[in-house]
């Protein structure tokens, strides 16, 4: 880290509001970036902005030097802890009643095609509906999963956790990261030991018994629910 970029801090921690808001501007594209992962919740972005932007600023008043970490690397799981606080505290995700009652007219249309052994595009129910393929595409994704991160991927049963590819935009894998560390720091002792020992050192599900002591089944079950709670965090990350 240089020392603008302390001195800068340091003076916000200190109190000083103008370098504070000089530092929200200057990590802009950091905060947007954190933001548009939660497009489609039933919040204007402007919205979740400010939500993201406070959690940017108790980074910098939190921020820890001995850390030895980027400012926007520690930003990170403020940002998206206080967004995600805000849309629990505040209803979870809202889905605004235009959207429900499209998603019922989608449905209907989707099931008559079905029904007749036809498949129909995004762009054809748009057509039919007279509105947008946008409006269509938020509807669906107002009901529909996310792919599980836990669908099996081969016979040793990795998951799809464990094959996840560089998309080549360093600030979203970082965000990813974040996310997903986040949620491992959270889990019971013996659930991190079975990530760590499934993950990290890429023993099979019958290795892992063995070293622990249980049964293959038992593993199996405990590490898919283990999947299931990092999944959630990373669906609202």
């Amino acid at each position: 880290m240089n020392e603008t970029l302390k001195k800068q801090i340091k003076e916000a921690q200190a109190g000083n509001r103008v370098v504070l808001n000089d530092l929200v501007k200057e990590n802009n594209g950091l905060i947007w970036s954190v933001v548009k992962r939660f497009e489609g919740r039933g919040y204007e972005l402007e919205d979740i902005y400010q939500i993201g932007a406070i959690g940017f600023i108790k980074a910098v008043q939190k921020f820890d030097f001995s850390y030895n970490v980027n400012l926007s690397t520690f930003g990170v799981p403020y940002i998206i802890g206080e967004i995600k606080r805000f849309l629990r505290d505040d209803g979870m995700i809202k889905v605004s009643r235009q959207i429900k009652e499209l998603l019922v007219k989608i449905n209907k249309i989707k099931s008559d095609y079905e029904k007749s052994g036809k498949t129909i595009t995004v762009e054809e129910i748009a057509k039919i509906l007279n509105v947008s393929k946008e409006e269509i595409a938020a509807s669906l994704n107002s009901s529909n999963n996310v792919e599980s991160l836990y669908d099996k991927e081969d016979e040793d049963g990795l998951c799809l956790i464990d094959k996840i590819k560089s998309s080549g935009n360093e600030e979203e894998n970082t965000i990813n990261r974040l996310a997903l560390k986040e949620g491992i720091n959270r889990l019971k002792p013996r659930e991190k030991e079975i990530i760590f020992l499934r993950y990290y050192k890429c023993q099979t599900q019958k290795d892992v018994a063995r070293t622990m002591g249980i049964s293959q089944v038992q593993v199996c079950r405990i590490e898919k629910q283990i999947l299931n709670i990092l999944y959630e965090e990373l669906k609202e990350a």
